[in-house]
């Protein structure tokens, strides 16, 4: 853990400069628009470590899946998301010095990403070797208003009259990090480069993704529009505008440079260039400062809904409000092709491809802090490649339409090439069945269930029906060869979450299918004739799986067994293990991780806290007394559950210490390895401790829940929810909760098991 980043409430501050967290830094002041983003790259030339990195939602490159030797059903692929054509990058040259970051001395460096703004800027002194002081200044930021457009002021002055040299680039010629020898996955198409326009357009060598990067630029001095000697002049993947002329010590250069990146993901192929250059036209007529004027009110507006308050303590609330800031830059909901990556625009690990943490993790969070239609675009997402589910289980063998959703996806298809995990972490499924009884019950949008919600479900509930057999030998249902949540066990049998969420997936399609064909019986036809559904066997099938099926428990420790052979580990808690061996996935081989007690991430635990009210407390209690001691917290999904299960046992110190764990993870490098990227979707898990941990926020039967509880270590908080589109204001401190209905309707809550009802403008107060 590196506590490097300034505290700052609305603020990531850098002061200093440390070229040995530069990769981390570019992860962290990361900045994007929901459709494309990019690393914090220092402008000029540095030729220390950096991770460069601009990302484009949807475009990725399907390498073919190497292994030693193929099995049926192997994904025919991997997916990567693709480094992109680099634009906000240039080469200063000051008496013939080049300006590098990690040549110079550096007298003063200040970085400071403005989430309430949503702009990124950057402020440093440097002193070159020819003895020159040389003052710059940056602001770059990504459009919430425009999403293709993106823009830089770079700014600078020097100390004593200078010949300057600067460089505007756009550069085609990137490589991923994970790449072989330097291996490009772009083609040359074209290269523009003439008075301030510039445009390079590559293509994908696979999948023919055509993506055009346009730019106009404009160089002022002093505020005059430059007129001396420019050079413009292409390479392959490549433009550049060249400018050479002399100033005066203190003469203000400005450089802005305004980016349009278009792709045939958005456009017609054939016109993806030509709308790349009409749009950064039309776009630059415009001022720098108009358009991040504009978008900045789209931030504001933004966080006037999700924006949640912590008084007394700054550390807490500045990663609280990055983590939502990054959800928010990563996922806008524009598009329903789109999803949430892993590391989002900051990184290419794990491909930038779809998990199920997007239905876990992230979707709860829009549920609550953005209107409804961005939630539901996610479950449209799988709604949309449900056909390729489908297939997907074909290939494993499965029939009648049964549904296996990818572990690892960018268009539905199954793109990851580790065997445990796609043929077997099926728990995946129930995550998505999940997400739909979710958005339900928070929205009260019963009628998606008719829009394809009803269809995935029963494709859902082919697949487990399918997927368990029977056991003469214990008269019950059994589910072998799977590898549940947590990933530190491999290819077990009877994993009790995977069972236990398999069995709520056919008793909620059961139910689902009773009470469309009852409210909607033409439709519900229609449905049942395209899925070739015969209610009434499948559901008696259904019936005699939920009753009979094989929930392993523990009789001694009254506590459910996580899966066959688990008690008969050698059960070492983590903390009689030597600091040594932390963390295990880097110290240990895979062998004794697979052999040891130690879990990664919530397993049983996830099953409590999606299903807590099937269970009483003494229940959450047993099982997160047992199960938390031997949870290495290895996994970013892992702190924010067992953060919101220890708020609601009464176990504040350890909910307190994980929500600082996932709140954190990133800004401070718990896990050693942020400079591969942010962990995007665990971050709702810290926005998931305070609302629903802390704030015991739920919702049943389409009514708001709260039981709340403020930690010892804060004077208060606040946050704003969406209940059916209905906003509320919820207050919580040490003695008392406020609840104010911002909205025009009554709203009906159930607080510490009191009902009440809070009129429109009106604020109802509780003792804690």
């Amino acid at each position: 853990m590196i506590q490097y980043f300034k505290a700052d409430p609305w603020k990531i501050i850098e002061d200093g400069f440390n070229p040995d967290m530069n990769e981390i830094a570019e992860s962290i002041f990361s900045i994007g628009n929901g459709m494309m983003g990019q690393r914090a790259n220092l402008e000029e030339d540095f030729t220390g470590k950096s991770l460069q990195g601009t990302y484009v939602g949807g475009v990725y490159y399907p390498d073919k899946t190497r292994v030693g030797w193929w099995k049926n059903g192997y994904p025919e692929y991997f997916a990567k998301v693709l480094n992109s054509t680099y634009w906000s990058g240039l080469n200063l040259f000051i008496n013939g010095e080049i300006v590098d970051l990690s040549k110079v001395r550096i007298e003063s460096f200040y970085r400071e990403l403005d989430m309430f703004n949503g702009v990124l800027n950057r402020r440093s002194v440097i002193n070159l070797k020819n003895g020159i002081n040389v003052n710059i200044e940056s602001t770059r930021f990504y459009s919430l208003v425009n999403k293709e457009y993106s823009a830089l002021r770079y700014r600078f002055k020097t100390d004593r009259d200078c010949a300057i040299e600067l460089t505007n680039n756009i550069d085609g010629n990137v490589v991923n990090k994970d790449s072989n020898y330097d291996e490009s996955f772009w083609n040359e198409i074209s290269q523009e480069s003439r008075e301030n326009e510039m445009l390079v357009a590559v293509k994908t060598k696979k999948l023919d993704w055509l993506l055009a990067t346009a730019c106009v630029s404009e160089l002022l001095i002093d505020g005059e529009t430059f007129s001396g000697q420019r050079i413009n002049s292409t390479t392959r993947k490549f433009a550049q505008s060249k400018y050479s002329f002399d100033v005066k010590a203190n003469q203000e250069v400005i450089l802005v440079k305004h980016v349009i990146t278009s792709s045939s993901f958005h456009h017609p192929e054939e016109t993806v260039i030509s709308h790349a250059q009409n749009a950064v036209n039309k776009m630059s007529a415009s001022s720098f400062e108009n358009h991040l004027e504009m978008s900045s009110k789209a931030w504001n507006a933004k966080w006037e809904m999700s924006d949640v308050t912590i008084q007394g303590d700054v550390s807490a609330q500045q990663a609280l409000r990055y983590n939502i800031f990054q959800l928010h830059q990563t996922y806008c909901g524009d598009d329903p092709r789109l999803n949430i990556g892993p590391k989002g625009y900051t990184g290419e690990k794990y491909g930038g491809s779809t998990y199920w943490d997007t239905e876990a993790y992230c979707l709860p969070f829009f549920l609550v802090s953005s209107p409804s239609k961005i939630s539901k675009q996610l479950l449209i997402y799988r709604y949309k490649q449900l056909d390729r589910a489908i297939e997907n289980a074909a290939k494993l063998g499965f029939k009648n339409g049964a549904a296996l959703y990818p572990m690892v996806t960018m268009n539905g298809e199954e793109c990851h090439n580790e065997w445990e995990i796609t043929f077997e972490e099926i728990h995946r499924n129930g995550a998505i069945a999940y997400a739909i009884y979710n958005y339900i019950q928070h929205t009260g949008d019963s009628g998606y269930l008719l829009e394809g919600g009803l269809e995935v479900l029963l494709g859902i509930a082919r697949f487990w029906a399918q997927r368990v057999h029977w056991s003469e030998r214990k008269q019950r249902y059994e589910m072998h060869g799977v590898t549940g949540p947590n990933e530190y066990e491999n290819n077990v049998n009877n994993n009790w979450y995977t069972s236990y969420i398999a069995m709520w997936c056919l008793k909620y399609t059961k139910h689902c299918l009773q009470e469309s064909q009852k409210l909607f019986p033409q439709i519900f036809g229609e449905i049942a004739k395209k899925t070739n559904l015969n209610v009434v066997e499948e559901t008696k099938q259904w019936n005699h799986i939920t009753e009979n099926i094989y929930l392993p428990f523990d009789e001694e420790e009254q506590v459910f067994v996580q899966h066959d052979g688990f008690m008969e580990k050698e059960l070492i808690p983590v903390n009689k293990l030597e600091s040594e061996n932390r963390p295990l996935n880097q110290k240990w081989s895979w062998d004794r991780i697979l052999r040891s007690v130690y879990i990664k991430q919530a397993d049983v635990l996830q099953g409590l806290y999606f299903f807590e009210d099937d269970f009483d407390m003494d229940t959450h209690q047993r099982n997160f007394n047992f199960y938390e001691p031997f949870t290495v917290h290895e996994s970013s999904l892992s702190p924010c559950v067992h953060s919101i299960l220890a708020a609601k046992i009464g176990n504040m110190g350890k909910a307190y210490e994980m929500y600082l764990r996932t709140a954190r993870l990133d800004l401070d490098n718990y896990n050693n390895d942020t400079e591969d990227g942010l962990h995007i979707t665990s971050m709702a898990g810290s926005y998931l401790s305070v609302v629903q941990g802390f704030g015991g926020l739920r919702v049943k039967e389409q009514t708001l829940h709260l039981n709340p509880v403020c930690p010892k270590e804060w004077e208060s908080y606040s946050f704003k929810i969406l209940i059916k589109n209905d906003p509320l204001e919820v207050k919580v401190d040490h003695d008392k909760t406020t609840i104010r209905n911002l909205g025009t309707k009554p709203v009906d809550i159930i607080i510490q098991e009191k009902q009440i009802s809070v009129l429109p403008e009106n604020t109802y107060s509780h003792q804690n």
